[in-house]
């Protein structure tokens, strides 16, 4: 029994000990804690640490028995003190390799939330760094973006005053249209008082050649 409990201390503090430092095992050994705690592992750790604990409870008792015996006799009996002496190593030990266990599994439990930790962190950075890299992108595209507008506005601006010198061209030839116009209405009217005039004086003349031919 005594050996049996040595061999598992010495065995759990040499696993806690490679848990602690970062040796090549120490990937292998959590692996293989991953795999005790699925499927029916938990189940048979359970059944163990259970065991223990009642061995260690019967351990407490037969010392707590031993102890009230030698109250009662007042002496004590070399076989007692033999006794309690080996129940109360038992009782250490047990009690030793139970805490062992627990800092097993809590070492355990945290090197995989600091591993997930990790995973998380480096997610984190790579999703920051492709949001630089899309915003140092974006910026790019905004100036190309800004120079090509500064270059359309500039055309713009270009054209209004092509259009406005054109829309002068086009007031002034409106003008001149007008002049011409006036000026043709100004040349039909000398022209109808022309005709007028001549037919006026074809009237006359015919009136004198009648009077001569009359006379």
């Amino acid at each position: 029994m005594l050996q049996l409990l040595y061999t598992a201390i010495f065995s759990e503090m040499l696993l806690i000990l490679t848990l602690v430092f970062k040796t090549p095992l120490r990937k292998l050994v959590i692996i293989s804690l991953d795999r005790v705690k699925r499927g029916r592992g938990p189940i048979v750790v359970s059944t163990v640490g259970a065991t223990l604990v009642v061995v260690l409870s019967s351990s407490l008792y037969s010392m707590a028995k031993i102890q009230q015996r030698i109250l009662e006799a007042g002496i004590l009996n070399p076989t007692d003190q033999v006794l309690m002496s080996k129940h109360m190593l038992e009782a250490s030990l047990m009690g030793f390799l139970l805490f062992l266990s627990l800092m097993i599994d809590r070492l355990h439990h945290y090197i995989r939330e600091l591993r997930l930790l990790r995973k998380a962190m480096e997610a984190i950075k790579k999703q920051s760094r492709s949001f630089e890299d899309g915003k140092n992108g974006n910026t790019e595209e905004l100036k190309a973006l800004t120079e090509e507008i500064a270059t359309l506005k500039s055309k713009i601006k270009t054209l209004e005053s092509e259009c406005e010198a054109k829309g002068h061209e086009a007031k002034s030839l409106e003008t001149e249209v007008e002049a011409h116009k006036k000026q043709s209405e100004g040349f039909l009217m000398e022209y109808d008082r022309l005709l007028e005039d001549n037919q006026s004086l074809r009237s006359q003349l015919q009136a004198l050649d009648s009077s001569l031919q009359s006379s």
